[in-house]
């Protein structure tokens, strides 16, 4: 044996890459997921952590079930949690510590098809009704950036609703409009 001290120290570094290369596991060990959120139609305010320690919280997730009910219609359904992942990466990625000001969130599916009917630009099986959507806005944010900052996950449906004033966001699969 050549140098047993250079051995140990070769061994001690491939198993600190090992480590350091599965950062994402690693990482996301002990780390909360924090979301402000704010219904602009009910005037609610919600700060809370939805997800810690490896897993989804069911307390801050029944939380935030509630701020994006269907306010019309006083209904509550389980919101996808990816959708929340969604939004905590593009306010990672924007490094943005405000409120998400939330346009709509759940619609229930009678409440859909009234706005429809009204002409509003609903679509029939929106991604609304399942919980599965999310129309926001970051104030301060140019809403061209929180669009460019969403198409760039790639993790579902980005609409972009400049007249509006707010960027739509899913969890469905990956396309534009």
């Amino acid at each position: 044996m050549k140098n047993p001290s250079r051995r140990r120290f070769l061994a001690a570094t491939c198993a600190t890459v090992a480590a350091v290369s599965a950062g994402p596991t690693f990482a996301k060990v002990g780390k909360s997921r924090t979301l402000k959120m704010r219904n602009l139609h009910t005037g609610e305010r919600l700060s809370t952590a939805y997800w810690a320690d490896g897993g989804y919280l069911s307390s801050g997730l029944k939380k935030f079930n509630r701020l994006l009910r269907d306010h019309r219609a006083n209904e509550v359904t389980r919101m996808d949690p990816k959708l929340f992942d969604i939004v905590y990466k593009l306010k990672e990625k924007l490094n943005f510590n405000g409120e998400i000001e939330i346009i709509s969130g759940y619609r229930s599916p009678a409440t859909n098809e009234k706005l429809r009917a009204m002409g509003r630009g609903v679509a029939r099986r929106s991604y609304h009704t399942r919980g599965m959507a999310l129309d926001i806005r970051m104030p301060g944010v140019p809403l061209s950036k929180l669009r460019r900052a969403a198409l760039d996950l790639k993790a579902g449906g980005v609409g972009y609703y400049p007249k509006s004033n707010f960027v739509h966001v899913d969890t469905g699969p990956v396309r534009r409009w």
